[in-house]
């Protein structure tokens, strides 16, 4: 049985093809992860057109920002946040939603960039997003660092949990929600329990249910 809201990500745009293919295999989702821009060899870019056709679907998107190699110093962080910005802005994303900062568990990452990710991001009216691993790296340790000097952190920030990994599943074989978190104070509404699918080119999520309020 599913507990939480069950979702997908890619890497690849959304086609007719691939919402079909996950239609069929896996399950419906209700929200579906992509990538603000294109990183070579890495992700496509989000269009307006590919927005207009996963919410005509009746699934909400989930915005990731992924255009940087290291998530370390306050300065960059400031302009990871910004250059985020700028594109759900060219995208028509809406304020009130979550932008999450794609911080992939081999990437460096301090409290500085975390806490300079939220404080710039939120009075633009965005919320500030954080996908990582909190059970490897850095992040956890920067993560409660940043918090523990602005409690906006801990408030404001949505983590979206990268572990443990059972692997992915069909939406009605999908385990409980149980994210690892990082150890002090997290919103983890999150969680890619598993990655690449055989079946269609998607990694498999579920989240709690307040998320959906703060996706397009």
């Amino acid at each position: 049985m599913v507990r939480g809201v069950w979702g997908v990500d890619s890497a690849q745009a959304v086609t007719d093809q691939l919402f079909q293919c996950v239609r069929t295999e896996l399950g419906y989702p209700k929200f579906w992860g992509r990538y603000l821009v294109e990183v070579p060899n890495v992700s496509e870019g989000l269009t307006r057109d590919e927005i207009a056709r996963i919410r005509s679907y009746g699934v909400k998107v989930l915005p990731i920002y992924n255009a940087f190699r290291e998530a370390v110093g306050y300065a960059n962080g400031q302009v990871a946040a910004r250059n985020a910005v700028f594109h759900a802005r060219r995208l028509g994303i809406p304020k009130n939603k979550l932008l999450f900062a794609n911080i992939e568990d081999f990437f460096a990452v301090d409290a500085a960039w975390i806490a300079a990710w939220v404080e710039t991001l939120y009075p633009t009216g965005y919320r500030p997003g954080l996908y990582a691993d909190p059970t490897k790296g850095d992040f956890a340790a920067a993560y409660c660092e940043a918090a523990a000097r602005n409690n906006q952190v801990a408030v404001q920030a949505v983590i979206w949990s990268a572990a443990p990994r059972p692997g992915t599943t069909k939406e009605q074989k999908a385990a409980r929600y149980q994210p690892a978190a990082p150890p002090c104070s997290a919103n983890v509404w999150v969680w890619q329990y598993g990655r690449d699918a055989e079946v269609c080119p998607v990694d498999t999520n579920l989240a709690d249910r307040r998320l959906l309020d703060f996706l397009y």
